[in-house]
Protein backbone atom coordinates (compact mmCIF):
# COMPACT_ATOMS: atom_id res chain seq x y z
CA UNK A 1 0.00 0.00 0.00
CA UNK A 2 1.09 3.58 -0.58
CA UNK A 3 -0.09 6.75 1.11
CA UNK A 4 -0.22 8.76 -2.14
CA UNK A 5 -2.66 6.29 -3.64
CA UNK A 6 -4.04 3.05 -2.27
CA UNK A 7 -2.87 0.08 -4.30
CA UNK A 8 -4.13 -3.48 -3.97
CA UNK A 9 -1.98 -5.88 -2.02
CA UNK A 10 -0.78 -9.04 -3.73
CA UNK A 11 -3.32 -11.42 -2.19
CA UNK A 12 -6.57 -12.49 -3.82
CA UNK A 13 -8.69 -15.42 -2.73
CA UNK A 14 -10.55 -17.05 -5.61
CA UNK A 15 -13.38 -18.36 -3.49
CA UNK A 16 -15.31 -21.55 -4.03
CA UNK A 17 -18.48 -19.50 -4.57
CA UNK A 18 -16.89 -17.88 -7.64
CA UNK A 19 -16.06 -14.48 -6.16
CA UNK A 20 -12.63 -12.92 -5.69
CA UNK A 21 -11.75 -11.39 -2.33
CA UNK A 22 -8.76 -9.09 -1.89
CA UNK A 23 -6.88 -9.24 1.41
CA UNK A 24 -3.73 -8.07 3.15
CA UNK A 25 -1.67 -10.86 4.73
CA UNK A 26 1.22 -9.73 6.91
CA UNK A 27 3.31 -11.27 9.68
CA UNK A 28 3.72 -14.70 11.19
CA UNK A 29 2.21 -16.33 14.25
CA UNK A 30 -1.34 -16.73 15.59
CA UNK A 31 -3.88 -15.26 13.18
CA UNK A 32 -5.88 -12.07 13.74
CA UNK A 33 -8.52 -11.18 11.13
CA UNK A 34 -9.75 -7.59 10.73
CA UNK A 35 -13.19 -6.92 9.20
CA UNK A 36 -14.06 -3.36 8.16
CA UNK A 37 -17.27 -1.32 8.19
CA UNK A 38 -19.55 -0.17 5.38
CA UNK A 39 -18.81 3.54 5.08
CA UNK A 40 -18.21 5.16 1.67
CA UNK A 41 -14.83 4.09 0.32
CA UNK A 42 -14.37 1.51 3.09
CA UNK A 43 -11.67 -1.14 2.82
CA UNK A 44 -9.70 -3.27 5.22
CA UNK A 45 -6.64 -1.09 4.79
CA UNK A 46 -8.50 2.18 5.30
CA UNK A 47 -10.19 1.04 8.50
CA UNK A 48 -7.23 -0.68 10.12
CA UNK A 49 -4.02 0.77 8.66
CA UNK A 50 -3.13 2.25 12.06
CA UNK A 51 -3.79 -0.99 13.89
CA UNK A 52 -2.74 -4.20 12.17
CA UNK A 53 0.97 -3.20 11.88
CA UNK A 54 1.16 -3.11 15.69
CA UNK A 55 -0.22 -6.66 15.80
CA UNK A 56 2.32 -7.80 13.20
CA UNK A 57 5.08 -6.27 15.31
CA UNK A 58 3.73 -8.11 18.35
CA UNK A 59 4.10 -11.47 16.61
CA UNK A 60 0.75 -12.08 14.93
CA UNK A 61 -0.22 -12.92 11.38
CA UNK A 62 -2.77 -10.32 10.30
CA UNK A 63 -5.32 -10.94 7.55
CA UNK A 64 -7.26 -7.85 6.51
CA UNK A 65 -9.87 -8.60 3.81
CA UNK A 66 -11.93 -6.22 1.75
CA UNK A 67 -15.47 -7.49 2.24
CA UNK A 68 -17.44 -8.50 -0.83
CA UNK A 69 -18.67 -5.31 -2.52
CA UNK A 70 -15.89 -3.15 -1.06
CA UNK A 71 -12.26 -2.20 -1.62
CA UNK A 72 -10.54 -4.25 -4.30
CA UNK A 73 -12.79 -7.30 -3.85
CA UNK A 74 -15.46 -8.27 -6.37
CA UNK A 75 -18.57 -6.09 -6.47
CA UNK A 76 -21.37 -8.22 -7.92
CA UNK A 77 -24.48 -6.31 -8.93
CA UNK A 78 -26.71 -9.33 -9.47
CA UNK A 79 -26.88 -10.80 -5.95
CA UNK A 80 -28.31 -9.90 -2.58
CA UNK A 81 -25.94 -9.18 0.31
CA UNK A 82 -27.34 -10.84 3.46
CA UNK A 83 -25.05 -11.35 6.42
CA UNK A 84 -24.62 -15.00 5.43
CA UNK A 85 -23.04 -13.94 2.10
CA UNK A 86 -20.43 -11.79 3.85
CA UNK A 87 -19.69 -14.63 6.29
CA UNK A 88 -19.42 -17.15 3.44
CA UNK A 89 -16.90 -15.02 1.55
CA UNK A 90 -14.76 -14.41 4.65
CA UNK A 91 -14.79 -18.09 5.60
CA UNK A 92 -13.81 -19.21 2.10
CA UNK A 93 -11.03 -16.61 2.05
CA UNK A 94 -9.67 -17.88 5.37
CA UNK A 95 -9.90 -21.47 4.14
CA UNK A 96 -7.75 -20.58 1.13
CA UNK A 97 -5.32 -18.73 3.40
CA UNK A 98 -4.95 -21.90 5.49
CA UNK A 99 -6.49 -20.44 8.66
CA UNK A 100 -7.85 -23.00 11.11
CA UNK A 101 -8.21 -20.75 14.16
CA UNK A 102 -8.11 -16.99 14.66
CA UNK A 103 -9.09 -13.99 16.70
CA UNK A 104 -11.47 -11.74 14.77
CA UNK A 105 -11.73 -7.96 15.01
CA UNK A 106 -14.72 -6.24 13.40
CA UNK A 107 -16.11 -2.72 13.40
CA UNK A 108 -19.67 -1.74 12.42
CA UNK A 109 -20.70 -4.00 9.50
CA UNK A 110 -17.49 -5.94 10.10
CA UNK A 111 -18.55 -6.44 13.71
CA UNK A 112 -21.79 -8.06 12.58
CA UNK A 113 -19.85 -10.24 10.13
CA UNK A 114 -17.42 -11.19 12.91
CA UNK A 115 -20.31 -12.20 15.17
CA UNK A 116 -21.91 -14.15 12.32
CA UNK A 117 -18.62 -15.94 11.67
CA UNK A 118 -18.23 -16.85 15.35
CA UNK A 119 -21.80 -18.14 15.52
CA UNK A 120 -21.51 -20.20 12.34
CA UNK A 121 -17.96 -21.48 12.93
CA UNK A 122 -17.28 -21.54 16.69
CA UNK A 123 -14.26 -23.79 16.20
CA UNK A 124 -12.66 -21.14 13.99
CA UNK A 125 -13.05 -18.02 16.16
CA UNK A 126 -11.09 -18.26 19.41
CA UNK A 127 -11.65 -14.65 20.51
CA UNK A 128 -13.92 -11.91 19.25
CA UNK A 129 -13.31 -8.15 19.30
CA UNK A 130 -16.11 -5.85 18.13
CA UNK A 131 -16.34 -2.08 17.79
CA UNK A 132 -19.95 -0.80 17.81
CA UNK A 133 -21.02 -3.81 15.74
CA UNK A 134 -24.02 -3.87 13.46
CA UNK A 135 -27.07 -5.98 14.25
CA UNK A 136 -27.39 -4.73 17.83
CA UNK A 137 -30.52 -2.63 17.24
CA UNK A 138 -33.68 -2.95 15.18
CA UNK A 139 -33.43 -1.71 11.59
CA UNK A 140 -35.75 1.27 12.06
CA UNK A 141 -33.59 2.61 14.90
CA UNK A 142 -30.56 2.95 12.61
CA UNK A 143 -32.41 5.28 10.26
CA UNK A 144 -32.97 7.75 13.11
CA UNK A 145 -29.24 8.20 13.66
CA UNK A 146 -27.78 11.41 12.17
CA UNK A 147 -24.56 9.72 11.08
CA UNK A 148 -26.43 6.94 9.30
CA UNK A 149 -28.64 9.49 7.53
CA UNK A 150 -25.58 11.39 6.35
CA UNK A 151 -23.90 8.20 5.14
CA UNK A 152 -26.89 7.26 2.99
CA UNK A 153 -26.98 10.78 1.56
CA UNK A 154 -23.38 10.31 0.40
CA UNK A 155 -24.12 6.88 -1.05
CA UNK A 156 -27.16 8.33 -2.79
CA UNK A 157 -24.97 10.98 -4.41
CA UNK A 158 -22.21 8.58 -5.42
CA UNK A 159 -21.94 9.94 -8.97
CA UNK A 160 -21.65 13.54 -7.81
CA UNK A 161 -20.08 13.21 -4.38
CA UNK A 162 -17.40 15.84 -3.70
CA UNK A 163 -14.39 15.80 -1.38
CA UNK A 164 -16.20 18.31 0.85
CA UNK A 165 -19.16 15.93 1.19
CA UNK A 166 -16.84 13.09 2.10
CA UNK A 167 -14.98 15.21 4.62
CA UNK A 168 -18.24 16.34 6.20
CA UNK A 169 -19.32 12.72 6.54
CA UNK A 170 -16.14 11.67 8.29
CA UNK A 171 -16.00 14.75 10.52
CA UNK A 172 -19.66 14.74 11.57
CA UNK A 173 -20.71 11.10 11.38
CA UNK A 174 -17.75 8.84 12.06
CA UNK A 175 -15.43 10.64 14.48
CA UNK A 176 -15.93 12.90 17.49
CA UNK A 177 -12.87 15.05 16.79
CA UNK A 178 -13.08 16.44 13.21
CA UNK A 179 -9.27 16.72 13.12
CA UNK A 180 -9.25 13.03 12.19
CA UNK A 181 -11.14 13.79 8.95
CA UNK A 182 -7.97 14.66 7.05
CA UNK A 183 -7.58 15.51 3.38
CA UNK A 184 -5.42 12.40 3.07
CA UNK A 185 -8.26 10.24 4.40
CA UNK A 186 -10.74 11.88 2.03
CA UNK A 187 -8.46 11.23 -0.96
CA UNK A 188 -7.87 7.63 0.08
CA UNK A 189 -11.54 6.84 0.60
CA UNK A 190 -12.64 8.73 -2.51
CA UNK A 191 -10.35 6.54 -4.60
CA UNK A 192 -12.04 3.39 -3.30
CA UNK A 193 -15.49 4.99 -3.47
CA UNK A 194 -14.97 5.44 -7.22
CA UNK A 195 -14.67 1.64 -7.54
CA UNK A 196 -17.96 0.90 -5.77
CA UNK A 197 -21.28 0.33 -7.50
CA UNK A 198 -23.62 0.96 -4.56
CA UNK A 199 -25.46 -2.33 -5.03
CA UNK A 200 -23.96 -3.72 -1.85
CA UNK A 201 -25.60 -0.99 0.26
CA UNK A 202 -28.98 -1.32 -1.45
CA UNK A 203 -29.15 -5.08 -0.91
CA UNK A 204 -27.34 -5.39 2.44
CA UNK A 205 -29.38 -7.32 5.01
CA UNK A 206 -28.05 -7.45 8.57
CA UNK A 207 -30.43 -9.21 10.97
CA UNK A 208 -31.03 -8.36 14.61
CA UNK A 209 -28.34 -10.44 16.33
CA UNK A 210 -28.85 -9.64 20.01
CA UNK A 211 -31.00 -12.71 20.66
CA UNK A 212 -28.19 -14.92 19.33
CA UNK A 213 -25.37 -13.40 21.39
CA UNK A 214 -25.81 -15.95 24.23
CA UNK A 215 -24.77 -18.62 21.71
CA UNK A 216 -21.26 -17.19 21.39
CA UNK A 217 -18.73 -19.65 22.76
CA UNK A 218 -15.62 -17.42 22.76
CA UNK A 219 -14.57 -14.50 24.97
CA UNK A 220 -15.62 -11.10 23.64
CA UNK A 221 -13.99 -7.68 23.94
CA UNK A 222 -16.23 -4.79 22.87
CA UNK A 223 -15.57 -1.08 22.33
CA UNK A 224 -18.16 1.69 22.01
CA UNK A 225 -17.69 5.46 21.74
CA UNK A 226 -20.23 7.43 23.77
CA UNK A 227 -20.47 10.02 20.97
CA UNK A 228 -21.22 7.46 18.25
CA UNK A 229 -23.62 9.06 15.73
CA UNK A 230 -24.02 5.89 13.67
CA UNK A 231 -25.18 3.26 16.14
CA UNK A 232 -28.18 3.61 18.50
CA UNK A 233 -27.45 3.47 22.22
CA UNK A 234 -29.83 0.51 22.52
CA UNK A 235 -27.04 -1.55 20.98
CA UNK A 236 -24.85 -0.94 24.02
CA UNK A 237 -27.40 -2.53 26.34
CA UNK A 238 -28.16 -5.36 23.93
CA UNK A 239 -24.51 -6.25 23.65
CA UNK A 240 -23.67 -5.82 27.33
CA UNK A 241 -26.57 -7.90 28.66
CA UNK A 242 -26.34 -10.83 26.26
CA UNK A 243 -22.65 -11.81 26.04
CA UNK A 244 -21.67 -14.20 28.79
CA UNK A 245 -17.89 -13.69 28.49
CA UNK A 246 -17.69 -10.00 27.73
CA UNK A 247 -15.34 -7.16 28.60
CA UNK A 248 -16.76 -3.86 27.40
CA UNK A 249 -14.85 -0.59 27.13
CA UNK A 250 -16.82 2.64 26.81
CA UNK A 251 -14.87 5.68 25.65
CA UNK A 252 -16.01 9.28 26.09
CA UNK A 253 -15.25 11.92 23.46
CA UNK A 254 -15.18 9.16 20.87
CA UNK A 255 -17.29 8.51 17.81
CA UNK A 256 -17.78 5.43 15.66
CA UNK A 257 -14.11 4.89 14.85
CA UNK A 258 -12.60 3.82 18.18
CA UNK A 259 -9.62 2.28 16.38
CA UNK A 260 -8.77 5.69 14.92
CA UNK A 261 -9.54 8.11 17.77
CA UNK A 262 -8.14 5.84 20.50
CA UNK A 263 -5.60 4.00 18.39
CA UNK A 264 -2.96 3.30 21.03
CA UNK A 265 -5.46 2.28 23.72
CA UNK A 266 -7.32 0.10 21.24
CA UNK A 267 -4.17 -1.64 20.04
CA UNK A 268 -2.91 -2.23 23.58
CA UNK A 269 -6.23 -3.54 24.91
CA UNK A 270 -6.70 -5.86 21.95
CA UNK A 271 -3.19 -7.27 22.16
CA UNK A 272 -3.55 -7.87 25.90
CA UNK A 273 -6.92 -9.58 25.37
CA UNK A 274 -5.70 -11.82 22.56
CA UNK A 275 -2.47 -12.71 24.36
CA UNK A 276 -4.07 -13.50 27.75
CA UNK A 277 -4.53 -17.24 28.01
CA UNK A 278 -6.61 -16.76 31.17
CA UNK A 279 -9.32 -14.99 29.16
CA UNK A 280 -10.07 -18.17 27.27
CA UNK A 281 -10.93 -20.13 30.41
Amino acid sequence: MTMNGVLPDENYAHCQNGYRIHYIDKGDGPVVVFLHGSGPGASGYSNFKQNYPAFVEAGFRCIVPDLIGFGFSDKPDDVQHPLSFFVECVKQTLDLAGVKECAVVGNSLGGAVAIGLALEYPELVSKLIVLAPGGMSQTEEYFTMPGMQKMFEVYGSADTVTPDMMKDLFANALVHDPAYATDELVAERSQIMALMNGHVMITMQIPYLVDRLPELQCPVLAFWGTDDRMMPDSGIVGLAKNCARLKMIMLSECGHWVMVEYRDLFNAECLAFISDSEVAK
